[in-house]
């Protein structure tokens, strides 16, 4: 079978015609390796099997459009250190994410102690919840976590275009349901101006 796949050309091929076997090849010729390099990035083992295997399970999914002409394991290690850096980028935005908002809330609760500006965050907070999930991930990058649009598309792997039609979109769902008096509040709790 080795003689099948002996060279990354003849191996592309089959990976994109779908042949099942020359996927098992590829994945027995570099999990091992490729888990010990996403090991040394991440620095937990669970953590580089699950990169590896996100890794092998698109290059499946994408066999397809794979270019005969590269380096399978040029690809293969690419294709790992930028999974390892999407997931990476994740986390960071998240735990970021989560540091800011209580921050924001903790600074807005001291500067506004009172009954009505405790019912409207809480308000704007139920309505945040409620976006759709996309948009309510942009708008929450963008407002709490303080991302530019072109940091947002490139964590979403989207076009800047989209985040902007996102924004709109949440923008528009919120000032509908907590009307322009508490709309006001979002940029006080968020500390940004709001692009017409």
């Amino acid at each position: 079978m080795k003689g099948k796949f002996s060279n990354d050309k003849n191996l592309l091929k089959q990976l994109k015609k779908g042949n099942t076997k020359a996927y098992s090849f590829l994945a027995d010729l570099y999990y091992t390796k490729l888990c010990g390099y996403a090991s040394n990035l991440a620095r937990d083992d669970f953590k580089s099997e699950d990169i590896v295997q996100n890794v092998f399970v698109r290059i499946w999914q994408q066999r397809e459009d794979l270019n005969p002409k590269i380096s399978i394991k040029n690809y293969l290690y690419r294709s790992v250190y930028n999974e390892f850096i999407d997931q990476y980028r994740k986390e960071m935005a998240i735990s970021t994410l989560e540091k800011k908002y209580i921050e924001g809330v903790d600074a807005l609760v001291e500067i506004e102690d009172d009954k009505e500006d405790k019912r409207i965050l809480s308000l704007i907070e139920q309505e945040i919840e409620q976006l759709p999930a996309k948009c309510k991930e942009t708008f929450v990058l963008s407002k709490k976590e303080g991302l530019t649009y072109v940091e947002i598309a490139e964590y979403q792997n989207v076009s800047v275009n989209t985040v902007e039609k996102q924004m709109v979109k949440a923008f528009s769902i919120l000032r509908k349901k907590v009307k322009e008096k508490i709309v006001s509040f979002l940029f006080f709790l968020f500390n940004k101006e709001l692009k017409s």
